[in-house]
C-alpha cells in the first residue's frame, strides 16, 4: 500500500527564497479587497493573496516611463546648494551684515543725537 504525500506541494528547482513583505493601510486594503472579489478570491482565506499578487506583478512589463528618476544626482545638487548658502551666510557676518536692520539702527543712533544736539541748543537760548 502506497502512502499518500501530505502537505504544499514541492516546487523542486523553481523553490522560492525571497520574502517581500507588504503592510496596507485600511483605504489600500479595501482596494486589494475588490480586486480579490473580481477574481472572485477570497480575501480571509490563507494562500490567496500572494499568487493573485505574483500574477500581477510578474504578468506585466516594465515600460520605460515608469521608472524612477536618478537621484544621486540630485542629491549631489542639493548639497552643492546647502553649500553656497553657508559660503553666504559666512561673508554675511564676516562683514557684520547680521541683520538687515543694521544700518537702520545706526541711521536711528544718528538722528537721536542730532535730536538731542537740537533739544541742548533750544534749551540754551531759552532764557528762564
Amino acid at each position: 500500500m502506497e502512502q499518500r504525500k501530505r502537505g504544499r506541494k514541492r516546487l523542486g528547482d523553481r523553490k522560492r527564497y525571497h520574502n517581500i513583505m507588504l503592510r496596507f493601510n485600511d483605504t489600500e486594503y479595501e482596494k486589494l479587497g475588490q480586486l480579490c472579489q473580481s477574481y472572485n478570491l477570497d480575501i480571509s482565506q490563507r494562500g490567496t493573496i500572494s499568487p493573485l499578487l505574483r500574477r500581477l506583478v510578474l504578468q506585466q512589463e516594465a515600460d520605460e516611463k515608469d521608472s524612477l528618476p536618478d537621484t544621486s544626482n540630485l542629491a549631489y545638487h542639493i548639497n552643492k546648494i546647502g553649500n553656497n548658502i553657508n559660503q553666504l551666510v559666512k561673508i554675511a557676518h564676516h562683514k557684520n551684515l547680521r541683520s538687515p536692520n543694521s544700518s537702520l539702527q545706526n541711521e536711528i543712533q544718528r538722528t537721536n543725537e542730532l535730536l538731542y544736539s537740537l533739544i541742548k541748543i533750544a534749551m540754551e537760548e531759552k532764557p528762564a
